[in-house]
């Protein structure tokens, strides 16, 4: 039987604005950001840096750490990524080597291609 595995996680803009989801595709889902394959907070925002995830086998679970990490206040989400991530570093950086500079800022990406994916 497969295991199934979700992922809540925080995306942030160079200038910090955070974004909060949960997801069972980290890697799509991360790339999804990047491209700015929708319309919304985090194309608008250019929220494209992955700066934290946590892993869980149970959906409900990952879904309600998602709702209460929304619940909390900014200073406590900053303190959960810089315990685990004090830079800030991108840690999706080397996942798309494909995708070039001008991609990342504009989100110009030829959704043609989803074997880039």
């Amino acid at each position: 039987m497969r295991e199934h595995v979700y992922f809540t996680y925080i995306v942030a803009s160079k200038s910090r604005t955070l974004y909060i989801g949960v997801t069972s595709d980290l890697r799509h889902r991360v790339f999804e950001h990047k491209t700015k394959a929708y319309e919304g907070f985090t194309s608008r925002y250019n929220c494209n840096r992955l700066v934290w995830f946590e892993r869980s086998n149970n959906v409900s679970a990952a879904i309600q750490r998602e709702k209460e990490l929304k619940g909390w206040l900014r200073s406590k989400k900053v303190e959960l990524i810089q315990a685990a991530n004090p830079t800030w570093e991108d840690l999706s950086a080397d996942w798309f080597p494909h995708l070039t500079r001008e991609v990342l800022e504009t989100g110009a990406y030829g959704k043609a291609d989803p074997s880039l994916r």
